[in-house]
């Protein structure tokens, strides 16, 4: 199974320009167009469709594109801004996330600068906070499903892939399940030789302890405790990150029906047409259009980008 993953990524910078900037191809299927700067409260990247109509990537980007193939879309960071699709926002673009009033950044733990891969979520999955998933025994933490994709291209935010994916960790956050699977993107030179989990372990050795290591760690600098993971840290196949990712797909769906309670969740679509929340084109331009003006001025201070040695 292969997914389209709106991977959001995290290696390369922002470009600086207007408040709301000529839209960026991704792929050849949908675009993105910027509002606000980076480094404020204000930016927000909105996605396009091939016919120049606003959509949720969360919604309106579908999972699989074939049998064999997943969508992935990338948060991508300039430094280590740290981005996330705003599920409470009507469309779902892609914020800076913020804790206390005040924007996130990713802590550079020695030997790593920022992430270790691309960072993305599987559009149409959902973890649901009031579902206990069976081999965790925790709740869903409300958000997509979280991939590591672990090809060679640094990708760019709001960039939308094919992925293969390899495998699941069930790292538990602060008491929910939150989903980390391990893919590679189709296109990727060595993408043939991946298949499984294993793998991962043969071709990249050392990569998926240092991802178990990283995920454990990201958030001590903060002083917060070390992050905890179900079945002992150990992955999981293929197979069990099947039925993962089909199992959120399967509650999505439900919270796109009106099926499961959604809380703040903003499930305004274009695209799934008996959904109660669809709405026309024109309707998605006039939800962005009705967003003010972002100011040019209001450009947060960055954090001091250092490194964290851990014991």
């Amino acid at each position: 199974m292969r997914a389209l993953l709106p991977l959001l990524s995290v290696g390369r910078g922002w470009r600086v320009g207007a408040a709301a900037r000529p839209p960026r191809r991704v792929m050849s299927l949908y675009r993105t167009e910027e509002r606000g700067l980076p480094h404020s409260s204000d930016y927000r990247l909105f996605f396009k469709n091939v016919a120049g109509h606003y959509i949720s990537p969360f919604h309106d980007i579908p999972l699989k594109v074939d049998l064999k193939k997943e969508n992935i879309i990338p948060r991508k960071k300039a430094r280590n801004d740290e981005y996330k699709i705003a599920t409470e926002e009507p469309l779902n673009p892609i914020k800076q996330d913020e804790k206390n009033g005040k924007l996130r950044y990713i802590p550079n733990i020695f030997p790593h600068k920022g992430y270790i891969w691309n960072y993305g979520a599987l559009p149409q999955t959902w973890e649901d906070p009031h579902q206990k998933d069976k081999s965790t025994n925790c709740y869903g933490d409300n958000d997509p499903v979280d991939v590591c994709e672990i090809g060679s291209k640094v990708l760019s935010c709001g960039d939308v892939i094919h992925v293969k994916i390899l495998g699941v960790l069930a790292l538990i956050d602060e008491g929910a399940t939150d989903w980390k699977i391990i893919a590679i993107n189709v296109n990727d030179p060595e993408a043939e030789k991946f298949h499984d989990i294993d793998d991962v372990k043969k071709f990249k050795p050392g990569y998926l302890e240092a991802t178990l290591n990283w995920l454990r760690l990201y958030k001590v600098p903060d002083g917060k405790p070390e992050n905890k993971f179900a079945f002992n840290g150990e992955f999981r196949n293929k197979a069990f990150a099947l039925e993962v990712v089909n199992s959120a797909h399967e509650c999505w769906k439900a919270m796109l029906m009106k099926k499961r309670d959604r809380g703040t969740i903003n499930c305004t679509n274009v695209h799934v047409c008996d959904s109660p929340f669809h709405c026309t084109p024109e309707e998605a331009r006039s939800l962005v259009e009705s967003i003010p003006t972002p100011s040019m001025s209001k450009i947060s201070d960055m954090e001091e980008d250092r490194w964290y040695f851990l014991n």
